[in-house]
């Protein structure tokens, strides 16, 4: 059996590695940042339909790209910048999206209580999030989806690290209040923590 050359690199070794000619490292970097990626874009946009699209164009902006890759920056980062960059393109050649639910994650093994209760603070948080300015929506999902630090995300929005800072503090903090009020609302508590 042959071993996988890909195992235990980085996602920049990876992406060199593919710019060199490798497909096992574009599967792995794709298998390995595809839902992030998805749920960064469908977050922005809320249309499935679009949001598929973006997101391929993404992933075809990696191809195109992979020669001019550059391992300066983290590889999430420069993937998050080409998504960002493509969400602006959309932006400017479509009408805002319109307020369509986000599809939920199905719980594993949860009884159906469990799992409308799940789905009803899903949906508490996806409504707090879309009520959030765009710029503190943006470092959010950034920092939640993406997983990514406030260097990385400041190189992305073109913000310094301490206004992203800023950004993701008060959307946090709003976050939480309207997770409290709602959870107040229905009788629970939703809050993050």
């Amino acid at each position: 059996m042959p071993v996988d050359s890909t195992l235990g690199q980085s996602d920049e070794q990876l992406m060199l590695a593919y710019a060199a000619g490798d497909a096992k490292a574009f599967d792995r970097l794709y298998e390995q940042h595809r839902a992030p990626l998805y749920r960064y874009i469908l977050r922005q946009v809320k249309d499935p339909v679009a949001s598929n699209d973006l997101y391929q164009q993404c992933w075809e902006k990696v191809i195109k790209g992979r020669h001019g890759y550059r391992s300066k920056s983290p590889f999430a980062a420069w993937l998050f910048r080409i998504a960002r960059n493509t969400l602006i393109d959309h932006y400017r050649r479509v009408l805002p999206a319109s307020d369509s639910g986000l599809d939920e994650l199905p719980a594993d093994a949860a009884g159906p209580e469990t799992v409308a209760q799940q789905q009803e603070a899903g949906q508490q948080l996806s409504d707090a999030i879309a009520a959030l300015p765009a710029d503190q929506r943006e470092v959010v999902l950034l920092r939640l989806e993406a997983g990514l630090g406030l260097e990385a995300i400041a190189q992305i929005t073109g913000a310094n690290a301490e206004t992203c800072k800023s950004r993701l503090r008060y959307a946090l903090s709003k976050l939480r209040q309207q997770m409290q009020q709602a959870g107040e609302a229905t009788g629970g508590d939703h809050a993050p923590r």
